[in-house]
């Protein structure tokens, strides 16, 4: 059977899945899930970028049970989770090498205990989404996006965003970031954009400042920042793989 890889837009934890299994898990039993396949991960990944409306049907239409949205009826009640407990809900693969255990392989000295983060927009400013990587499992723990915005403020707010998680859930583990700008302004608890404050970056800006207000109010200096050294070691686990 082919292999088809599927894009949750709605559901426990939007993103782009590997099997029918990780897909399924996000969405059944998820209130007016969105969600569809498609035959390569290029396309799933085009496709997450896009709105939803572009691709299935709204919300309460019949659609197949991998192609669409999900029936309205007879669908289960789910408790509405915060979003730390969402983040962790979140448990799609990502693109890794693997060796003969299944096991990620990673630049020696890198710790598999550590998380990695990256960001992605298309165009610049455009869509812009960030993520954060369990190292050891390959595993995506948090997604944000995609909103309106840019790059390198995508990487400040994943670094921000695994501090907090990190400070949260008293995990001492190292964060990996191939972005020196944003590390620079994580260590000056300063997002140094030139992106015009408008109506359309409204949101944006109410995480920025709260993603600064969270550095000047907390201690991080337990959790070190690591430079992810591309060059020597290849794409950062958590990159989108969409250059």
């Amino acid at each position: 059977m082919k292999q088809k890889f599927y894009v949750v837009w709605t559901g426990r934890c939007p993103g782009v899945y590997a099997t029918w299994e990780e897909c399924r898990a996000q969405v059944e039993g998820f209130p007016a899930s969105r969600f569809k396949s498609f035959p390569t991960v290029a396309e799933a990944q085009a496709a997450f970028a896009d709105p939803p409306e572009k691709h299935v049907a709204s919300p309460g239409r019949k659609s197949s049970a991998a192609d669409g949205t999900a029936k309205k009826g007879g669908q289960k009640k789910t408790e509405k989770k915060s979003g730390a407990e969402n983040a962790e809900a979140c448990h799609a693969r990502v693109a890794i090498r693997m060796d003969e255990n299944g096991l990620p392989i990673l630049p020696p000295g890198v710790d598999p205990n550590g998380i990695a983060v990256d960001a992605a927009c298309s165009g610049n400013p455009g869509k812009m989404e960030y993520r954060g990587v369990h190292l050891g499992s390959a595993t995506e723990i948090f997604h944000f996006g995609p909103v309106y915005g840019t790059n390198n403020i995508g990487e400040f707010l994943a670094i921000v965003h695994a501090l907090a998680l990190c400070k949260q859930k008293g995990w001492q583990v190292p964060i990996f970031s191939d972005s020196r700008n944003a590390m620079l302004w994580v260590k000056n608890r300063k997002c140094r954009t030139t992106l015009v404050r408008n109506a359309r970056t409204a949101r944006l800006y109410e995480l920025i400042e709260r993603a600064e207000k969270w550095l000047k109010e907390n201690d991080h200096s337990n959790l070190p920042l690591h430079k992810w050294e591309t060059r020597r070691w290849g794409e950062i686990p958590a990159d989108f793989g969409r250059k």
